[in-house]
């Protein structure tokens, strides 16, 4: 059974304000769990490298761009994983996906109290293409059977690189969906939909138009996330543990739920219908507030969620 989401341990010492985009993957590990609670699964030191980037003569990391292992959050024992954006953009490649894999498998043996994935990429490695979609697909799986066996699996959202392709795909398997204002989250990145539709059909540079419709807060008003936070290290801690504490902190994937989310989602192309930009969809959701919403902080667009817009995952 899983450990009562109770704690014995003392509360963490409130954090300073730091920025969660701003700090390397270790470092949100560092602040983020109980202080000298982490411990790493395969780490630098054992050198478990991507065995293709070499032979592309593509520099390789010795921890391929994600850091895993198990820790304490407020006492509470959990798994994490940590992706680096600064190493190929957070992108998944075969030794990648397979330690994230390793991680889930492992948390059906030992039942931790949740498995936190801290996300930040940009979805498969080129460099690697078959073997990088094949991890992502195990990801998927490894964290629908988790999730199947009661315990709960988090996502959190706010990295410099936003959680793109394949990553974007298993952050919206997890239970619960955690982003800050300046988080992203879609399946295609703004690059590779211009790339592929033409700058006219969205362009990658225009930054208010790729936070408007990948980021945050349009993730919490459409119901693509379950908190909104800000950027903040200590703003995501409170929001994983109150997620834990919840009586529902673990979904089940069911039938029932899957045809609910598919409700959800047909209920918002017909209300969406041919309007193509956030800011009209915001309107539509009856938002008056809609052109001011991308100058407002978390707390306030928070507060401005039609209480018809449920997460689609609820």
């Amino acid at each position: 059974m899983n450990t009562p989401l109770t704690s014995t341990a003392a509360a963490a010492t409130a954090l300073p304000h730091v920025s969660w985009a701003e700090c390397s993957a270790r470092e949100r590990l560092a602040r983020l769990l109980d202080a000298g609670s982490f411990h790493e699964w395969l780490p630098p030191a054992a050198r478990v490298m991507s065995p293709h980037l070499a032979q592309l003569s593509v520099p390789s990391a010795f921890d391929d761009g994600v850091a895993i292992g198990r820790a304490r959050l407020d006492g509470l024992p959990v798994f994490v994983a940590a992706q680096e954006g600064e190493f190929m953009g957070g992108g998944v490649g075969e030794v990648h996906g397979a330690k994230l894999t390793g991680l889930l498998r492992r948390a059906l043996i030992e039942w931790p109290v949740a498995v936190l994935l801290l996300a930040e990429s940009g979805g498969v490695r080129l460099h690697e293409a078959n073997a990088g979609l094949i991890a992502v697909s195990e990801v998927m799986r490894a964290v629908l059977d988790v999730r199947n066996a009661g315990i709960p699996v988090l996502a959190l959202i706010g990295g410099a690189n936003g959680c793109f392709g394949g990553m974007g795909i298993v952050a919206r398997c997890c239970d619960r969906v955690v982003m800050s204002d300046i988080g992203r989250l879609a399946m295609s990145g703004p690059e590779v939909i211009e790339a592929s539709h033409g700058v006219e059909e969205f362009d990658a540079k225009d930054r208010g138009l790729v936070w408007r419709t990948t980021g945050g807060k349009h993730r919490w008003l459409s119901g693509d996330c379950d908190l909104l936070v800000d950027d903040d290290v200590q703003a995501f801690r409170d929001a994983a543990l109150a997620c834990l504490r919840r009586p529902d902190a673990s979904r089940p994937v069911t039938l029932e739920g899957l045809e609910q989310e598919h409700a959800a989602l047909a209920a918002r192309l017909a209300l969406a219908g041919d309007e193509a930009e956030a800011m009209a969809f915001w309107r539509l959701l009856g938002i008056a507030e809609a052109a001011s919403i991308p100058e407002l902080e978390a707390s306030q667009v928070r507060a401005l969620r039609p209480a018809a817009v449920l997460p689609l995952a609820a």
